[in-house]
């Protein structure tokens, strides 16, 4: 009997232990934030720290990669002794899921996505104004101040080398629609992909979003990717690097990393224009740690760390007195659309349902 009841006191001992193990770190950072696997490790947020009683917490979800985001956080906990509680996935179901939460807000600042997506939920933000606003360019800034935007980024064709001759590169979108390049076009789905859906947006604005034009063109377009469509916006650049596709349609922030290092690519401003809708970052209404909150909204949009953003990971600056990264054209050479950030958002689901007509025609 003895025995018996020691066996059983150990098993509890022994369940007790593991218990403590899976539930004493509050940080999940999983590597690539849009894997599935990312999300569904994160979902236990029954956050004892967002209690509002001067812990020192603050909630991020981010659709940010991996290393940009880890080494930001990484350095916000070394300055301010604030834990960073981490939940990556992809931007849109991130902003799903804090509508869903808003009465009863889990997370405190959602950092990253593009601001034409985060402009479609600003009833779930309140106003925040940057304490070095002097200094970060405003055309990057929302009116109400609803978000900020942190880096903008350019939208770029990238190449492979070894497989578009010099003489073949295409200069402007309007080369995608070029036979040569049938099927060898990489392209994510923009019901899926933020930035595939602003280069949607672009190439409608840059032919014509309210005379039918741009449309016209997107038709043509998607007849050129011979059916195919991919997933995600991170196959892109790979997969145009591995020579799995001659071209594609993605982020300068990501294709410049292969430039740099060297790599069999090239990338192009497109001659009709481009944008630059840029990342952003956001308070969440009714932040349960919000003086936490805006403390990491002003380090991300402080000169330390867009310095640091710029040097290591190629992410432009927002702010004016701080370098942008280096090889990268000054912005003010870069042609450019006039990218309607209202449009874009407001009208997204009509823009989605329209390109689904497109795609299963």
């Amino acid at each position: 009997m003895k025995k018996k009841f020691l066996s059983m006191l150990l098993a509890v001992m022994m369940l007790a232990t593991t218990m403590v193990g899976c539930g004493g770190n509050k940080q999940t950072q999983e590597g690539q934030p849009s894997t599935p696997s990312t999300t569904e490790g994160t979902t236990q947020k029954e956050d004892t720290s967002n209690t509002g009683d001067g812990s020192k917490h603050v909630t991020v979800y981010s659709p940010h990669p991996a290393e940009p985001l880890n080494a930001g956080i990484k350095e916000f906990q070394e300055k301010t002794g604030i834990t960073v509680d981490l939940v990556a996935a992809g931007t849109g179901e991130l902003l799903k899921r804090i509508e869903a939460e808003s009465a009863n807000p889990l997370c405190d600042v959602f950092w990253g996505g593009g601001a034409d997506s985060l402009a479609a939920y600003t009833e779930y933000f309140e106003p925040f104004t940057p304490e070095d606003m002097a200094n970060i360019d405003a055309a990057y800034v929302d009116p109400n101040h609803m978000w900020t935007g942190e880096s903008p980024l350019p939208m770029v064709i990238m190449y492979n080398k070894k497989l578009v001759a010099e003489s073949d590169v295409p200069q402007g979108w309007s080369d995608l629609t070029d036979p040569k390049f049938k099927g060898q076009i990489a392209y994510a789905d923009p019901a899926k992909s933020g930035s595939s859906y602003t280069i949607l947006c672009t190439m409608l604005t840059a032919f014509g979003k309210d005379d039918g034009k741009g449309w016209e063109f997107i038709e043509k377009f998607v007849e050129n990717l011979d059916g195919k469509i991919l997933s995600s916006s991170g196959d892109v650049y790979k997969k145009v690097a591995d020579g799995e596709y001659a071209v594609g349609l993605t982020l300068e922030k990501e294709a410049i990393k292969y430039v740099q290092a060297g790599a069999d690519v090239g990338i192009v401003y497109p001659k009709e224009g481009t944008s630059a809708v840029p990342d952003g970052i956001a308070l969440v209404k009714g932040s349960k740690n919000k003086e936490n909150a805006e403390i990491f909204l002003n380090f991300v949009l402080s000169k330390e760390c867009q310095s640091m953003m710029a040097a290591d990971f190629g992410r432009r600056p927002v702010r004016t007195d701080t370098n942008p990264p280096e090889g990268l054209p000054p912005m003010s050479e870069i042609p450019m659309v006039d990218y309607d950030f209202d449009w874009a958002s407001s009208q997204k689901e009509n823009i989605m349902n329209q390109w689904k007509e497109i795609i299963v025609q």
